[in-house]
Formats: structure tokens, C-alpha cells, sequence
């Protein structure tokens, strides 16, 4: 039956109250301040098929609006009413994405047939395994990751499957925790079950099951025009994680965007081999995966607000994952910092869609930050503590008509601060400092939003910190049409102290009373030429002190005068800063450390680097990755590094690359066997 236009738009807003409501549920009912203040859930309606056709907007995360339940509600043999299923493990049907992350889903009934499904997901401050919150870069398999529950039925008939929730519980630091955000999620299921029998008895059956057809038609004809107004043409564009292991070397991420017609291709060939730590993304090889079509949800988005958010807007999206890289891993890979690479993902997304719509998308947001976790003893009353105590993220990038957001923007906006009076409530910490990062955002016409800072004072002996998704220590965000890269993170322990230590990436720690830690997270890309933002924006920034007065005048260009600035000196100095530039306007500006790293490994050498490791089995890639790198810096060393500035020793047309790896090969016979053979 055909559905009209105005019947379609209210059973749309009936269907999104419906998510926001189980979304509210979960809210207030939730135990962990993870999933109360953070809000790091989501809530949703999906068709009998498991494709998501309602979210909420208004609270939660917006990372999963593509998510399709499909793979999992299939491992479940049959369905009764009251059954409520749950799982969290990555590589069952791969809708879990890290074993923190417990995903519930529920059937609805109407006349003994599932019309629908409600969803959603929690991530749990912790679920057991090798470190407190369960995720750190050194993990190198997913059983160190915590307890994995493949798809199975939580409830049955509407009765709790008490053996499984025992194990479980078992297997996690803070059970009654767990325990009461499970109790939550189940609250959600039920909300939204009865809000599904309204809307039926509403609209009807038939209405109800052809208008959830119809709004995913519906965000599928939007995305496809949005597409379509975009210049065909394929652009290509790379980012790095700063290590792929401890003490390890860069992560490349890559992808090359094909727009044709309404449709779009992302090929992530040319991303590095899957890793031997926990950044792994465990996306089955499926071409919609929910972790690949953030970003281009996102990019959609931004170009459209109008655009209705569910699983529809991804058919417009096709993707290659080669096996055994960062983005099609094997089992049983680490993936619980999957976060952080993903945020990188986003960001490659990001840039490759820039340069079809310039004048129409922002620079790079900083992309996070970490994720602190805490876990330590309560000094009052004896009990131990674990517990999130905020992320500490960045804004998001300049665009064409505005300044980004600062502290917490874009594609991490969705993670909420906890409020300092609940952290020192209920973690022993004292706060010292919570706020925005002076010049840590791009400078640009359009200036990239700041990056946030936190500094705490351990109270308790043997506080252990986990500091996950800590990165961009080398690698910065990348600033637009000359608009320029913002700060570096920062991650330090007892600051101005003579005990101070540069922590790096570190993401696990011990610390005792007294200790105090500092970390920042890097700040997001400016948009534009910063000699041609207004003066007065400037001076505003300067007195808030979001730009010191230094940074005013060798970044902007501005001569500060007596409550002001000087507007003749400052025209005289900007004209002067363009005279001088040797090079035109740029449409990228990396930051210092990923120009310096692509002097070496320019695109050239990558590509064959890439080439070579697609040829190796998979469980040496990594292992060969690493060789090859050491054997490069090897040339660069006894070369005595440059011949000139920004002039590597190191030939760019991949033939040293081959050079070093056929130098492997040699070192390692079973290895040779297994490449030619």
C-alpha cells in the first residue's frame, strides 16, 4: 500500500520519539557514570531484518545510526515473546565492535509475528580482562580484552537466564556496576517495545510495516542526492596513528573515495596490516560496516542537515576492505581501542571528501582524545572504584563560516564531561585544572576549535590510570586551504616537578598519593589563511585567552595596542608575512611531524611497502612491517640522515623499500617459502 508524504513525516517523528525515549530510559536508569554522564549508548528501532530505521538525537552516541542487526539476530535459532538477547563480542556477527560494548536486542510481536526489533548498547567501564576498563594498547588478542558473550538470550519468555548473568558478573571488576546498567538496557527494551504497540495501534500493522520500508527508502533518497551534487572524480587521502604498538612505528590509515553518479566506493587499500596491539577494526569484511559509514554519515550531514539518520543513508556506500588489514582484521586480533583508529577513520573520510567540497566541509577535527579511567580505593569506605572520569578531547575544525567548537567538537561532540563535583564525589582525585588549551587550535581564517586539559592529584596508593585512545603526540590535525595544523597532545606525570616525566602515549599507569598527571588532547585544523581572520576575532580570542599574545602576532599576523590592535601595523605585517611566503596557498597543512615522516615515506614508497606486505601471509605482516621500517631508518642513519633539509637519503620510487624487503626474505627462509611458494 502506498503511504502518503504526510503520514510517512509523522510516523518518522513518531518512530525517532520512540528511540529517544528508550534512549532516556537507559539515561536515567543507568548505574555507571560512563553511561549517566558520558552518555556513551545508544538506543534504536530496527526492521525484522535488523536494519536500523530510528535513532535518537537528542542523547546517546551518534556513532551508530548505520548499524544492522542482522548478522546476530540470525544466531539466535527461534524468538519468543519476552526473549531479550545480548552480546559483546567483536567477532560474533561483528555488531559489537570491543568487548566493552554490550549490545541487547528485543523482538516485537504483533499477532505472534516480529514486526520490528528494538536495540541498543551500553559500553561497561570495565568487563574483566588483562587491565581496570578492560582496553589498552598493549593487548595483542581479544581474550585479554575481557569476557566475550557471544549472541544469547539474557531473558527468555520474559525470565532472567540467571546462569549467564552469573558468569558474566564474575568476570568483571565491578559486578553491581555491570549489573545495574544491564538492568537498564533491559528498562530500554521494554520502553520501546510498548512505544512500537502505540505507534501500532496508531497507524495500524500495515501502515507501521510499510512506513519503516519507506523511511529507510526516504534517507536513502536523500543521501543520493546529496552524493550526486558532488564532483565525480577519485581523491585520495592518508592519516597516521603514531604507533601501531607500543614503542612501535606510524599506523597508516588510507582511502581512496570513488564518487560516481549518487554512489561512492571507499577503498581502504593502502591501510597498514592488521596490528599486533588492540587498534585493530573488526569489521567482517561487510561493505556497510557501522564503524566505516561514521564518517560519511558525518560528511552527508554536514552538507545536509535535513537529512533523516538511519541504516538508508549508507546504500549509497560500497567498500573494499582488504583481509588482514587494520580494517578487515582475523581472529582473534585485539580491537578494544578500535576507538581510536576509528576517530582516525572519520578523519581520513573526512579529508577525502574536502577536497570534492572545499567550500563546503570543515578541517580535521582533533579526532578524541583519552578516555580516563580510574581504578583505585575509596578512602572512606573502603570499597574499590572504577570508574570514567571524563574524556578529555578536542574541538572540531574550522570551516567555511565559522570558528570550530572548542574542547568538545564534531565527531566526538557526543561525549559529554563529567562535571568535576561528581568526580571528586566518587573517585578519590583532587582536580587541579579542567579547561581549554591556550594555541592549541589551528590557526585560520576560520580557527580550529580547542583542545581540553585536565590536571588530578592522586589520594589513594596504587591508582591505576588508563588513559585509552591517547595519541596525536606526532601526528596533528590537518588545517584546510592554508588554515594550519592544530597543537600536539600532551600526557605528563608531576609536572614542574624534578620527578616530571613525559608519558608519551602511555595508556596504563600507577601512581600514588601526591602524583599529579597532566593531559591534553590535541587541538583541531584551522580553515583558511590565518593573515585574513578578523583582527577583532583575534583580539576577542586574546583577551578570553584562547590565543596568547605572542601567538597573535606571529600566527595572525596582529599588532596588539592598548585594549586593541593597531590597525596600520598590522596591515604593514600581514602584507609583509605574504610577501615573504615562498609558496602559494595550500589546500593541506599536515603539522611538522607527518611532513617530516613523508619526506621518507612519501606516497611512492608506501604504495609499494603496501604492495609488498599484500603478497605476505597475513600473521608475518605486521612482523615484516616492522623489519622493513628498521632496515629504511637503518639507511637514513648511516647516511647521515638528509642531504638537505627536507632531502632524505632514501629513494622515493619505492626501489629501497623493495631493496629492504627482499633483505627480509633472505634473513628468514620460512618466510621466503611462504611468499613464493
Amino acid at each position: 500500500m502506498a503511504i502518503d508524504k504526510v503520514t510517512l513525516e509523522v510516523l518518522k517523528n513518531h518512530c525517532r520519539a520512540a528511540a529517544e525515549s528508550m534512549a532516556f530510559t537507559l539515561y536515567r536508569t543507568a548505574h555507571s557514570t560512563f553511561v549517566k554522564e558520558t552518555e556513551d549508548f545508544t538506543t534504536g528501532l530496527t526492521t525484522s531484518d535488523g536494519e536500523t530505521f530510528a535513532t535518537p538525537v537528542e542523547l546517546g552516541a551518534t556513532w551508530f545510526v548505520g548499524l544492522n542487526y542482522k548478522t546476530v539476530i540470525e544466531m539466535i535459532d527461534a524468538y519468543d515473546e519476552g526473549d531479550i538477547c545480548m552480546t559483546n563480542d567483536p567477532y560474533s556477527g561483528h555488531v559489537c565492535t570491543h568487548s566493552p560494548d554490550m549490545h541487547v536486542w528485543k523482538p516485537v510481536f504483533h499477532e505472534g509475528k516480529i514486526v520490528c526489533f528494538v536495540v541498543g548498547h551500553i559500553h561497561n567501564t570495565d568487563v574483566g580482562g588483562a587491565v581496570p576498563a578492560s582496553i589498552s594498547r598493549t593487548l595483542s588478542e581479544v581474550h585479554q580484552e575481557g569476557i566475550r558473550i557471544p549472541p544469547a538470550k539474557v531473558m527468555r519468555k520474559g525470565v532472567f537466564n540467571q546462569e549467564l548473568i552469573d558468569v558474566m558478573l564474575a568476570n568483571v571488576r565491578m559486578p553491581e556496576q555491570n549489573w545495574g546498567d544491564l538492568k537498564a538496557q533491559i528498562a530500554a527494551m521494554n520502553t520501546g517495545e510498548r512505544r512500537v504497540h502505540e505507534m501500532i495501534g496508531k497507524f495500524g500493522i500495515e501502515v507501521f510495516r510499510e512506513g519503516i520500508g519507506d523511511l529507510l527508502d526516504y534517507a536513502e533518497a536523500q543521501a543520493r542526492a546529496i552524493v550526486a551534487e558532488l564532483a565525480d572524480g577519485d581523491y585520495f587521502f592518508a592519516d597516521y596513528m603514531d604507533e601501531d604498538a607500543a614503542d612501535g612505528f606510524p599506523c597508516r590509515l588510507a582511502l581512496t573515495l570513488r564518487i560516481r553518479g549518487e554512489t561512492v566506493e571507499l577503498d581502504f587499500t593502502g591501510s597498514d596490516p592488521q596490528v599486533e596491539s588492540s587498534i585493530n577494526m573488526p569489521t567482517g569484511g561487510q561493505e556497510r560496516h557501522a564503524l566505516l559509514m561514521v564518517g560519511l554519515i558525518y560528511v552527508l550531514y554536514s552538507l545536509d542537515t535535513r537529512l533523516f539518520l538511519n541504516s538508508g543513508v549508507c546504500r549509497v556506500a560500497s567498500s573494499v576492505l582488504p583481509e588482514g588489514t587494520i580494517v578487515n582484521p582475523h581472529f582473534p586480533a585485539a580491537v578494544g581501542l578500535r576507538t581510536l583508529s576509528v576517530q582516525r577513520l572519520m578523519g581520513v573520510i573526512f579529508g577525502a571528501f574536502v577536497q570534492a567540497a572545499p567550500d563546503r566541509l570543515p578541517s580535521c577535527p582533533a579526532s578524541g582524545g583519552p578516555i580516563m579511567n580510574v581504578n583505585t580505593i575509596d578512602n572512606r569506605t573502603g570499597r574499590r572504584v572504577v570508574a570514567a572520569i571524563g574524556p578529555i578531547t578536542g574541538g572540531a575544525g574550522g570551516d567555511p563560516w565559522r570558528d570550530g567548537a572548542e574542547g568538545s567538537g564534531a565527531n566526538s561532540s557526543f561525549l559529554k564531561n563529567t562535571p568535576v563535583e561528581i568526580n571528586e564525589a566518587e573517585v578519590p582525585i583532587k582536580i587541579q585544572r579542567y579547561g581549554l588549551t591556550p594555541d592549541s587550535g589551528g590557526p585560520g581564517k576560520h580557527r580550529g576549535g580547542l583542545a581540553l586539559e585536565m590536571r588530578f592529584e592522586a589520594q589513594a596508593p596504587n591508582t591505576k590510570v588508563t588513559a585509552r585512545n591517547m595519541d596525536r603526540s606526532r601526528f596533528s590535525s590537518w588545517g584546510v586551504l592554508s588554515g594550519e595544523a592544530g597543537s600536539l597532545s600532551r600526557f605528563v606525570l608531576n609536572p614542574g616537578t624534578n620527578r616530571e616525566r613525559n608519558l608519551g602515549n602511555i595508556d596504563f599507569l600507577s601512581i600514588d598519593p601526591g602524583d599529579v598527571v597532566h593531559v591534553g588532547s590535541g587541538g583541531a585544523g584551522g580553515w583558511g589563511d590565518p593573515l585574513e581572520r578578523d583582527p577583532e576575532l583575534v583580539v576577542q580570542d586574546v583577551r578570553r585567552g584562547f590565543v596568547s599574545r605572542g601567538a597573535a602576532e606571529s600566527r595572525y599576523g596582529l599588532v596588539l595596542g592598548d585594549g586593541g590592535y593597531d590597525k596600520a601595523a598590522t596591515v604593514r605585517l600581514r602584507a609583509e608575512r605574504v610577501a615573504a611566503r615562498l609558496d602559494g596557498e595550500s589546500f593541506f597543512d599536515f603539522g611538522k611531524g607527518r611532513t617530516d615522516f613523508e619526506v621518507v615515506w612519501n606516497h611512492g614508497n608506501y604504495d609499494v611497502l603496501t604492495e609488498l606486505l599484500a603478497a605476505t601471509p597475513v600473521h608475518w605482516r605486521f612482523f615484516v612491517k616492522h623489519r622493513v621500517f628498521e632496515a629504511i631508518d637503518g639507511i637514513i642513519a648511516g647516511a647521515g640522515a638528509v642531504d638537505e633539509p627536507g632531502q632524505a637519503k632514501v629513494k622515493d620510487d619505492g626501489s629501497d623499500v623493495r631493496a629492504c624487503y627482499q633483505r627480509v626474505l633472505k634473513e628468514f627462509p620460512q618466510l621466503r617459502a611462504a611468499v613464493e611458494g
